[in-house]
């Protein structure tokens, strides 16, 4: 190896022998044309690919047959202690980026296929073999005219687009969270062999058809935009960006002159070794497979095959690769997020005898110019968090002046101002006063904290009997009302009912957009159903607020609930986990008086939140007791996963009757300026 070419490489003076992959067996046939745009065949996510590998026969069972604990308790892919062929393992290896694990597979209804096959290939079932063959295709037949459609709302696109993208992943996480639900609760059985939430709502929705880009292809994964997190690896495979759960090479053999041959597709760098280069543009990842004969306890070499030789061969043919990096986040580190990082190609490859012994093939990744940022995004907000690196264009190290327990910074990477108009800083609402005189005498009377299923306590029960949260404060689905222990309640304070009553969690900043004045920002990734902030203000009556747009100037700090809202759906559909309805499925809000707060002169990092008709906050009605009276409150949680230095924004409604008489231009509206493809044009 020409000396300094390397000089970030990890162990460089370890390094013993170096050969060039296309020197090693097997020989390489010609290259073939390939078409960034082409297509595969569909492949199947769970497990690895083969060329005689067959997608598994699914039987899921109805819900209430699940017998499981879960124990992914909102940690991420990697989280829970069960051992799992579905579960995300980090394969031994000399620095490894993912490599394959090669272990058996269980099928998606939760039963070991192994065993199944072994019981088929037994010599006294040779009569039922052939029975199967033979009516193989009337079996395929009938499974196919009794899988269910995918139900109500957008049906995914096979091509993939971005809304059938956000559609699988909220249809996901919406069921994930449901599950999660019922296990707090203690509605599911115990003894299911498939224990994690995130997999079995993945089972689901794959027997469902609920997915997009079905169909493996070279290059970008249509509707998935760089710099797209995902908090869990199956959520790769249902959107078509990553087709392996466990392996960290995805790849497709294709036609060639002699014999098919492998191409990777995609890889998945775990981020927890040392292969990045300092250069963010630059990965140097690591082969899959062990270096380490465990049976015989001596050192062995990566073998060039399978995911190997499929990198082996786009490093000779230059296509495009798919590159998803794995990272912890710095807030949380049991958590496992995942960020795509766009195209990138291999430069050239190499072996490495790692410190420990073994031959380690290493291929150097390059970003392709042109890209939008993501991994650089990412490492550059981790250094700020870690005040590695000073903020640019910081002007306001703490806008609450300590209100908040986080600092609230505010910067300015755009003009000359100095700061945002001055208001008093208020994390909640002043003024306020009872919602609908509503009396509770005592709250509940849960001793230490209120329990899921406990129907008992009577928040719990004003819920309809379900617990609104998840174990970590994540927000199940949308209602009508969420009611939240409050101060008369006999629970601690740190019960796990009083989400929206703890102020910021994520870390905030106010930052200066380019052509809507101040907006709203985290630097910290947020999940789907994450409670963001309260819309903060004082209370105002209705008589002293412009009414009907008709006003030349508009209150812009006013939220007003009685605004016309576009509808969208966000919880789970009862129907795909064979659950029987409600009477009332509608999340549309129900308000026996409207609520009018204006940001003006008292508010909170709620009133720099900006309008968009593609939102990725909504907001939720919170119902909470204080002095014995209960007080609505307007309480924000993210629409879906939303990736750090994203502005956050929500639809602020518009008026019910908004226009002039005879004029086609509503008065008082102002210009929509949010970019969305289903701009409205104008809000308020």
């Amino acid at each position: 190896m020409e000396k300094g070419l390397f000089p970030n490489s990890p162990h460089k003076s370890e390094i013993i022998e170096i050969k060039p992959l296309r020197s090693l067996a097997p020989l390489i046939p010609k290259p073939v044309q390939l078409s960034s745009q082409l297509g595969f065949s569909p492949f199947f996510p769970i497990g690895e690919t083969r060329e005689t590998q067959a997608p598994p026969v699914l039987n899921p069972a109805p819900l209430r047959s699940f017998k499981s604990t879960i124990v992914e308790e909102e940690h991420g892919a990697g989280g829970g202690s069960f051992r799992s062929p579905f579960v995300e393992e980090e394969t031994p290896r000399g620095g490894a980026s993912g490599g394959d694990t090669s272990s058996s597979m269980e099928g998606l209804d939760g039963h070991c296929d192994a065993d199944d096959n072994q019981k088929r290939a037994a010599p006294d079932s040779q009569n039922r073999k052939s029975s199967q063959k033979k009516n193989k295709k009337t079996q395929d037949q009938q499974q196919a005219d009794s899988r269910p459609s995918v139900g109500a709302g957008l049906a995914p696109n096979d091509e993939g687009d971005r809304e059938s993208v956000n559609f699988v992943l909220m249809t996901f996480d919406s069921l994930r969270r449901r599950l999660c639900q019922l296990e707090d609760a203690n509605q599911l059985d115990s003894t299911n062999a498939i224990k994690r939430a995130d997999l079995r709502a993945s089972n689901t929705l794959m027997f469902k058809g609920i997915r997009t880009n079905p169909n493996k292809r070279v290059g970008v994964a249509p509707g998935v935009e760089i710099g797209d997190i995902f908090f869990f690896r199956i959520e790769l495979c249902l959107v078509g960006l990553h087709g392996q759960v466990m392996s960290g090479i995805d790849y497709i053999n294709i036609k060639g002159e002699d014999k098919d041959e492998p191409l990777a597709l995609s890889i998945v760098s775990s981020g927890i070794y040392d292969d990045d280069a300092e250069d963010n543009d630059i990965l140097i990842y690591s082969g899959q497979g062990e270096h380490f004969n465990k049976k015989d306890k001596h050192l062995v070499d990566q073998k060039l095959q399978r995911g190997n030789l499929a990198l082996d061969r786009s490093s000779q043919q230059h296509n495009e690769v798919r590159v998803i990096r794995g990272l912890r986040d710095v807030g949380n580190k049991s958590v496992k997020i995942y960020v795509y990082d766009g195209l990138y190609k291999i430069q050239y490859s190499w072996i490495e005898k790692v410190q420990s012994g073994g031959g380690v093939f290493k291929y150097k990744f390059v970003r392709l110019p042109g890209q939008p940022s993501a991994f650089a995004h990412w490492k550059m907000v981790q250094k700020w968090k870690e005040g590695i690196l000073p903020r640019s264009g910081l002007i306001l190290s703490d806008l609450s002046a300590g209100v908040e327990s986080i600092h609230v910074p505010v910067v300015n990477d755009v003009d000359n101002e100095k700061a945002p108009a001055s208001f008093t800083y208020f994390r909640s609402l002043r003024h306020s006063k009872p919602f609908g005189l509503i009396r509770h005498s005592n709250g509940c009377n849960c001793s230490k904290s209120c329990v899921p299923g406990d129907l008992n306590c009577s928040c719990i029960q004003r819920n309809g009997g379900d617990f609104p949260y998840t174990a970590n404060g994540i927000l199940v689905s949308r209602k009508q009302m969420v009611y939240e222990c409050g101060p008369m309640c006999q629970c601690l304070p740190n019960c796990k009912n009083r989400v929206c009553q703890a102020g910021l969690k994520l870390k905030m900043e106010v930052f200066k957009t380019k052509d809507r004045g101040w907006g709203l920002r985290s630097l910290d990734p947020i999940r789907a159903g994450t409670f963001i902030c309260e819309y903060a203000g004082e209370i105002l009556d209705r008589a002293n607020v412009s009414q009907n747009g008709k006003e030349e100037h508009i209150d812009e700090y006013v939220f007003d609930t009685s605004r016309i809202f576009a509808p969208f759906k966000w919880n789970y559909e009862p129907s795909i986990l064979e659950e029987v309805s409600p009477k009332d499925t509608s999340e549309d809000y129900a308000i026996p008086s409207p609520l009018i707060i204006s940001a003006r002169n008292v508010g909170n990092v709620a009133r720099f939140m900006n309008h968009s008709c593609s939102p990725n906050v909504f907001w939720q009605p919170v119902l909470y007791e204080e002095n014995n009276h209960s007080f609505l409150h307007i309480a924000f949680f993210a629409l879906r996963h939303i990736s750090p230095l994203t502005e956050l924004t929500y639809d602020y409604g518009i008026f019910r009757s908004g226009h002039t008489e005879g004029s086609s231009t509503p008065k008082g509206r102002k210009k929509c300026l949010c970019g969305s493809s289903k701009c409205r044009g104008s809000f308020y």
